[in-house]
Order: C-alpha cells, then structure tokens, then sequence
C-alpha cells in the first residue's frame, strides 16, 4: 500500500475525488428528499366539550350520554360519593383504553398497542368496553383513550403520495374514529346502585375535525449543511488513513533519498 501510494500518486487523487464525488451526489440525494417530502401535517381542531348528563333511573346513581364524534380523551369525574364505592363507565358503541396512570406524566404506560401484552415490562392499558375504578375518598376521575389513531395534541402526520391523497386520507382517518358511543356512568356500593343523593358528576371529552393539512417540510439549507457536514466527517475518518500512509512513505522514501545521496557525496 505504501509503495502503490508513493509511486502513484494518481491513486490518491482518484480517492479524493472518488470521496468528493459522493459527498456531492449524497448531499444532493438528502436536499431533494428534504424539498419534495412525501410526509404531510395535518391539524385538527381538539376541542374539550362537556357531556350533558341524563338521569337513567330517576334518584339512583346511573346516567347517560350520547357521542357520535371523533373521541381521543375522555374523563369521567366523581365528588361527594360515599368512600369505597366503586364507579363504572359502560361504552356501547366501541372498546376503550383505561389505565389508572393516564393523565400522569411521572408514570409510564403503553396504551397504543392494545393487542400487545407489555404487563410484565410496563403497565398497559385496558382495553374494554367496561372499566371501573374505587372511589377511595369519595371522589376520583376516570381516565380513558378511545381513537388511539388521532393525534391527542391536535397535529399529527402520514405519509401519501399527493397532497389531494393526503387530504383524503386525513378525512377519512377522522371519519372511521367518528361513531356513535353511549356513556353509562353509575355508582355501586355492596353490588347495589346507590342514591345519586349529594353526587356531583362530570365529564368531558376531546374532539376532532380536520383543520388543515400541508406539505411537511424541514429547513433544505440547515439539513444540507448538517447533511454535508456528517459525510465529510465519515469520508475523513476514511480517508485519513490512507492519507497518513501515503505521507509516512512519502517521507521515508525522502529520507532514505537524502541518506543515499550523503553517501555518495562522502
């Protein structure tokens, strides 16, 4: 290698040009992918609204509620239910994500997947048309995910080969989360539902419709320049070696040219 280096110094210049070449064509390839990107972000409007509770059974802890809106959050809250009785949320319509770790950002859950089973890693949602939780002080709130498709935040993203294709396929994301659910919230204590005597209940829910959706797009000059700068380091990292074998021969062969030529001198 020294030797092929020292004698040719052709083969060093085809390697830096050859390494240049590259650097040229994959900054190319990441700018244009950068520019004509094949993501899209949509927004949607994530509106928090109010269940307007009816009594099921006139003086008894049951009610009921009708949604047929595009539902990611909804929350169930109880006070004044006498403590240890236990609050149950039937869904008619769909199965829904519960797990007493939602709304807390110090614990850590999955919910995403409902047909995976993470228990024995990580606590996991409950995935079920009923879900019920105890009423320890008399008071609590229920936590539940229903579309685990929609983006909780309101933005979210999809890949599509047009921007008609990508407004398509957001509207119909929405339109397969919209469904008709009915809500049955009641009280029990000792398997029997109590007097909603003094009981203060609410609940809300978060909904979606389709905002706006665009192109997605990052900063084509900044991810050039940060594009560039990686290749440059990775054909560096390649190159050096070569480079410090062909100077080190370079330099030997000078050096043992020097000495020869003090020899004959002498």
């Amino acid at each position: 290698m020294k030797k092929s280096l020292s004698k040719n110094p052709n083969m060093l210049r085809t390697m830096v040009g050859t390494g240049m070449t590259l650097i040229i064509l994959l900054s190319f390839a990441v700018y244009s992918n950068t520019v004509d990107s094949e993501y899209y972000e949509y927004t949607t409007t994530n509106e928090s609204q109010s269940m307007d509770f009816k009594e099921e059974n006139e003086g008894f802890a049951e009610w009921f509620f009708s949604t047929n809106d595009a539902i990611t959050w909804v929350n169930f809250s109880v006070q004044n239910a006498p403590p240890g009785s236990i609050l149950t949320v039937v869904s008619e319509g769909t199965n829904w994500s519960h797990s007493p770790s939602l709304g807390d950002s110090n614990q850590k859950y999955v919910c995403n997947e409902p047909d995976s089973d993470y228990s024995s890693i990580i606590e996991t949602c409950e995935y079920s048309r009923t879900h019920s939780m105890s009423l320890e002080n008399g008071s609590g709130i229920l936590r539940g995910r229903v579309s685990l498709d929609l983006p909780i935040k309101g933005k979210g993203y999809l890949e599509a080969s047009s921007e008609e294709n990508a407004q398509n396929d957001a509207a119909e994301l929405i339109d397969r989360a919209k469904m008709t659910i009915t809500w049955k919230i009641s009280i029990h204590e000792n398997d029997e539902i109590i007097s909603n005597d003094g009981i203060f209940i609410e609940s809300e829910f978060s909904s979606h419709e389709l905002v706006e959706l665009k192109q997605f797009q990052l900063d084509p000059f900044q991810e050039t320049v940060y594009s560039f700068s990686a290749l440059v380091g990775c054909f560096f990292l390649v190159l050096v070696i070569p480079l410090m074998i062909y100077f080190s021969a370079r330099y030997r062969e000078n050096r043992n040219e020097n000495l020869r030529t003090s020899a004959e001198d002498e």
